[in-house]
């Protein structure tokens, strides 16, 4: 029967104690989706907006790799990581929707989803930031884990 992790016996919160497990490489993906109107992205020129504030998607980039090292002050339970790598990368789709992906990696004993879903988010919510005094009318349609290896188990979205 599956239990939920983060709970002890009294079902009190609890942070997973990850003493006992494997050290591995632990990769995970995660990805934004966001619509925006079409006179933001009519903007865009050779994959960037500019604007006063500075370059929108560079800022959201170093955003998100920001996010995915503050992850566990942000998310209670989620243990403190030295993370190996981080990377986003932002485009704009064919349905001209901006797409941000955020890969994380490391070689310890817990994954890195939370921190791949919490760069992705940031790097989105950095994107709305910058664009709002330009409209409202912009949704973070989606935001999900696509990959995760290392550990028990392995996940890909298809």
């Amino acid at each position: 029967m599956k239990k939920f992790t983060h709970l002890d016996k009294e079902d009190n919160p609890t942070m997973v104690d990850v003493g006992e497990k494997k050290i591995t490489e632990r990769i995970a993906v995660a990805r934004a989706v966001m619509n925006v109107e079409d006179e933001i992205l009519d903007l865009l020129e050779d994959d960037e907006i500019q604007t006063k504030k500075g370059p929108i998607f560079q800022t959201a980039i170093l955003a998100g790799i920001m996010a995915t090292k503050k992850t566990s002050d942000l998310i209670p339970l989620c243990h403190p990581l030295a993370i190996n790598k981080s990377t986003v990368n932002i485009r704009v789709n064919e349905d001209r929707k901006i797409e941000i992906d955020c890969l994380v990696k490391l070689t310890g004993k817990t994954g890195v989803e939370m921190e791949a879903l919490t760069g992705a988010s940031i790097a989105a919510l950095t994107i709305y930031d910058m664009c709002k005094g330009f409209s409202h009318n912009i949704v973070i349609e989606e935001i999900k884990l696509m990959k995760k290896t290392g550990g028990k188990s392995d996940f890909e979205r298809d």
